[in-house]
């Protein structure tokens, strides 16, 4: 994959992100916010059944879920906890302030994770200009969740 299709991919994604706590809390005001966030889910699942079974190798590598270490099974639960929280908060705190609170958290924990070498990634350099980023998005948090 070239890096210009990547960043155009996790751009689309962090769009489709930005939409998931207003879509889905739309969704928990009309049957409630677990049962939202488990309709979510359930449609993700069925449309990765259909994309997996479509690509090259189809739905078979599932199988092979239990060879990787138990963290790496994690992320369905990392990923719920995720959608239920962001389309309860979504409603208190406005999309806005969410995505930055979230995003926050999402790079506070991937300078330690890099730092640390954490997960299978490999070992990065943080030094200042990532700490001064990391402080810059704190107040930038602040200024967007106050009122």
């Amino acid at each position: 994959m070239t890096r210009s299709l990547a960043v155009l991919l996790a751009a689309a994604a962090g769009i489709f992100v930005g939409l998931q706590a207003p879509v889905n809390s739309r969704l928990g005001k009309e049957i409630g916010s677990l049962q939202a966030a488990t309709v979510s889910f359930t449609v993700g699942l069925l449309a990765l059944i259909v994309v997996a079974s479509l690509s090259s190798g189809g739905i078979s590598g599932v199988a092979n879920a239990g060879k990787a270490p138990w963290w790496a099974l994690i992320g369905g639960v990392l990923g719920a906890f995720y959608v239920t929280v962001a389309l309860i908060t979504v409603r208190t705190l406005g999309l806005s302030a969410l995505t930055a609170i979230v995003v926050s958290g999402q790079l506070a924990i991937a300078v330690v994770v890099d730092r640390f070498g954490l997960l299978g990634i490999t070992k990065q350099h943080i030094g200042a200009p990532r700490i001064i980023g990391l402080v810059l998005l704190l107040v930038g948090v602040v200024l967007v969740v106050r009122r």
